[in-house]
């Protein structure tokens, strides 16, 4: 995945949206998720990159994420604290494992699903909106998404019931605040085996 930076002057969101397209396009791969921001005079546009095709022959190889992407197992965090997401991502990602995904807006979790086809859905309850038991029912009933694991995560029980085996609508669960080494265990139990070569 690559997170680019650029600015972008007298140029609107749909405009920026085609722009961005095209180049995932050319470059053979998707732009999952975009953001606009205002920062002083400047807009940002700032876009998650995962290429398509895993034999993908880039001529820059630093200016795309490493090949060993490829290998990572994805994950997909829905959650609307912004910095509970941007941490956990950070620190799956340090483990080499995982490449991660954050959305932010539970509305949009179904559809950044759609886009990212993760691996694994870590899924936060309690959202404004939307809350995570509807996210879920969106997924459950999408054909290419239905078998995908979730994970729900939530400050509602305590750790002595997340660690009972409870599950909540057959899901397991997750107490917050979130112990990573725990959060990888449970990832890893939940993670579908890989196939074959």
């Amino acid at each position: 995945m690559v997170r680019s930076f650029q600015p972008v002057d007298r140029i609107s969101n749909r405009i920026s949206r085609g722009v961005v397209r095209d180049l995932a396009d050319k470059l053979g791969g998707r732009a999952i998720k975009t953001l606009y921001q205002q920062r002083g005079m400047k807009r940002v546009i700032e876009v998650d990159f995962f290429p398509q095709k895993s034999d993908a022959d880039f001529s820059d190889a630093d200016s795309i994420s490493s090949f060993a992407d490829k290998e990572k197992r994805r994950i997909l965090i829905v959650d609307n604290d912004h910095n509970a997401t941007r941490v956990v991502k950070i620190l799956l990602e340090r483990s080499g494992s995982y490449l991660v995904l954050e959305e932010n807006d539970a509305t949009r979790g179904h559809q950044t699903a759609r886009d990212f086809r993760p691996d694994l859905i870590l899924l936060d309850i309690v959202m404004p909106e939307m809350d995570g038991g509807e996210v879920a029912a969106q997924i459950e009933r999408d054909s290419v998404l239905r078998t995908t694991p979730i994970i729900f995560l939530t400050a509602l029980v305590t750790k002595a019931e997340a660690e009972a085996g409870l599950h909540i609508q057959g899901h397991p669960f997750l107490a917050k605040p979130i112990n990573v080494p725990d959060l990888i265990k449970a990832i890893e139990e939940n993670l579908p085996a890989r196939a074959s070569v």
